[in-house]
């Protein structure tokens, strides 16, 4: 399954930034990528996201992407080793919500990661010590 998840998401590389958008080629934010990687792994989604501003995470204290990914995606001990295909969850802030999504895609001495950045759009980034250090969960794909 990790490799069918990386798989995925390399096929949304170059897809521009666009918010709440999850087409791929047109448009995608990070939770569009994450919705896209499962209708192209599973079909349908299990939900469809609520409208959200661009600032959603500074003004609310609900960690709503934190519980949905807890409600669809299968939690990940801390423990447990590294591998290509996990979901990762960013606190971008120190003490705000978390808010930013991502597929791990390569592990091992140049970790790197997928996700769609503002102004950016979907790339592949090393995965340094300050985006490690945002890290608040990982999860893997059911």
């Amino acid at each position: 399954m990790d490799d069918r998840v990386v798989e995925a998401a390399r096929g949304w590389l170059g897809t521009p930034y666009v918010h709440q958008a999850s087409s791929k080629g047109c448009g995608a934010d990070c939770l569009g990528l994450i919705r896209g990687i499962w209708r192209e792994i599973y079909g349908n989604e299990p939900e469809t996201p609520p409208a959200y501003t661009a600032d959603w995470a500074e003004c609310g204290s609900r960690e709503l992407l934190l519980a949905a990914a807890t409600r669809h995606l299968v939690p990940i001990a801390i423990n447990e080793p590294w591998a290509a295909g996990q979901v990762l969850l960013f606190r971008m802030r120190q003490a705000a919500i978390a808010k930013h999504l991502g597929v791990l895609s390569v592990t091992g001495a140049e970790v790197t990661f997928l996700h769609a950045y503002t102004y950016h759009g979907v790339i592949e980034s090393p995965l340094t010590p300050p985006w490690r250090s945002r890290i608040v969960a990982r999860f893997r794909f059911p």
